[in-house]
């Protein structure tokens, strides 16, 4: 990918595929740090503390964002123990046609509302295909794709110059 010839260290994790209950407001995740859940949640929140930002993608269903995904953004975004702010955020939507903006937007939402810097493109990040190889035709996507790594790289290595020029 674009991030390792970089030089950026990403880890890629899957969570269509699991139960992740929706966030309740139940609000106890700020006594205690962590969701009453305990599930992926808590496990990702401790591994994003350590990172420098957060790529999110999602699948377009429905004019809107993969309902696993929602529940999972609502819960971290609440209950994580420690502030985002200045973390890297992008949003990479994929549909067969429709609804990948709407689906972009509300995945900035979690990024704005924590402070952090929302990384774009040349255009929306997005893909199409019906299919899941489908994409790999999309030569537009795929070089949205391509110049939003360089992006991502920038924004993190000019983030880290910043943090020591300015010992943060």
């Amino acid at each position: 990918s674009t991030l390792h010839q970089e030089g950026i260290e990403t880890e890629m994790i899957h969570i269509g595929h699991l139960q992740i209950h929706g966030c309740i407001a139940c609000y106890k995740c700020k006594e205690t740090g962590k969701c009453v859940f305990n599930d992926c949640v808590n496990q990702i929140a401790a591994k994003l503390e350590q990172t420098d930002g957060i790529v999110v993608g999602s699948p377009v269903y429905y004019a809107g964002m993969a309902g696993t995904l929602k529940s999972f953004l609502d819960r971290l975004f609440c209950s994580a123990p420690y502030s985002m702010r200045f973390k890297v955020g992008a949003a990479v939507v994929s549909a067969r046609r429709a609804g990948t903006v709407a689906t972009f937007d509300d995945i900035n939402r979690f990024f704005t509302i924590s402070q952090m810097i929302v990384v774009g493109s040349q255009y929306w990040n997005e893909v199409h295909g019906a299919q899941a190889g489908d994409v790999e035709q999309d030569k537009e996507g795929l070089q949205t794709m391509r110049v939003l790594g360089r992006n991502l790289s920038f924004v993190i290595r000019s983030l880290h110059l910043g943090k020591s020029q300015l010992q943060l």
